[in-house]
Parts: C-alpha cells; structure tokens; sequence
C-alpha cells in the first residue's frame, strides 16, 4: 500500500470513528447500569450527608443505579430507593463513573497493517436487571455503627440480641429504633455505657469502644 492510499484509508477510518463518537454521545444521558455495593453504606433521601438515612447497603448487595449528581448516585433495589455515595459503588468490576455510570466510550485508530478502529459502548458486564418477585422480608429493628463522625466511613449493623468485639473504635450510631445499646470499653463487656437513641458523634469515648451489645 502506497504512502498516498494510506493516508486516504487513514482519513477515512478516522472519520468513521469521529462519527460513531458523535453518535454515543448524543445517547441519553441517564442510562442506568446495574452496581454493587462495595462496603456498607447508608442511602440517604438526597445526594449529600446532609439528608436524612432511609436505609442501608451491604457489602455484596446487587443495585440498578439510575443516574449521579456530582458524587452521589440514585439507586433502585428491593425496599426504599435512594441516593449512595459513588465511591462505594461498582460496576462491571470497576469503580462507578458518577458523570455517566451506564456508559463508556473508546475507539483505536492505527495498527502495524495499516489503519484499524475499535469502538465499544457500555462495559462488557452491562446486562439489564432480572427483575424476580421477591418473598416478603420480616422487618427486623437494628443499630449500625459507623467509622467516623456523622455516620461516616466504613459501617456494620446488629440486631437485638447480637453482639461484637472490635479492634477500633467507633465514630458514630444510627439507632433509629431505640434499641438499647452497650458500648463497653472491656471486651468482656464491662465498662458500658447504654444508647437508646442515635449518636452523631462519640468523640474519644468512641475510640475507647471494644465490644458493643445489642439488647
């Protein structure tokens, strides 16, 4: 192939692929794209920490992200709906991509033989949600503790009755049922102090937490 017929195929093969870019780009915006949640996380009623918790993910749990605001990302799944921070998130195996989770978009121009293009949208995982009926679930009242102040950070939840002894401390509480808690200093569950009610901080108490009982 000589030096002129390349450069013609080149040109062409380019403006095949500036057009197909064209043309994703101006798909709609709000694809959803099914997730994972790859910590526990709280779902809130906006994009932000100032709205209030209306449910929580766990680690593993399967969710159909509907679209993102900056950092935030609304979510459908069995029981309340809500906004999720991105960042415990995933799709397809990757981190989710708050400025359009359903869609990617990449082409290659050139080779060793001559001009070649590849063009994908969407990731390879990208399969619509199976829908199936789900059995009635008992409501169980439960408290989750969090890492960090204001229910941040990574969390874990018990039910009455359950128990836990802890490496770290804990930052906070969401305890919207009342549930007596215990947060002991001793690991033999001793030295507690007992919540009924939420806490948005547990300042260097916190800290000193080593096993928590639910009652």
């Amino acid at each position: 192939m000589n030096r002129h017929t390349r450069k013609q195929l080149l040109n062409m093969v380019t403006g095949i692929a500036v057009a197909a870019a064209a043309i994703v780009v101006f798909l709609p915006a709000a694809q959803a794209a099914p997730g994972v949640a790859t910590s526990n996380v709280n779902v809130r009623s906006g994009p932000g920490t100032g709205y209030g918790v209306v449910d929580t993910l766990r680690r593993g749990q399967n969710v159909d992200v509907q679209r993102c605001q900056g950092s935030w990302c609304y979510v459908v799944k069995p029981g309340p709906d809500g906004w999720v921070s991105a960042s415990y998130l995933s799709a397809g195996g990757r981190p989710v991509n708050p400025s359009n989770p359903g869609l990617s978009f990449g082409f290659t121009i050139g080779g060793p033989d001559g001009p070649q293009i590849s063009i994908g949208v969407g990731n390879g995982n990208h399969r619509p949600p199976i829908i199936r009926p789900e059995p009635p679930r008992p409501v169980r009242s439960e408290a989750c503790f969090f890492e960090h102040s204001r229910m941040r950070g990574d969390s874990f939840c018990l039910r009455e009755g359950q128990s836990t002894r802890l490496r770290d401390g804990i930052g906070s509480i969401d305890n919207p049922d009342g549930l007596s808690v215990q947060l002991c200093t001793d690991r033999s569950f001793r030295d507690c102090r007992t919540y009924t009610t939420s806490a948005g901080s547990l300042g260097q108490f916190g800290d000193r937490v080593s096993s928590i009982r639910v009652r």
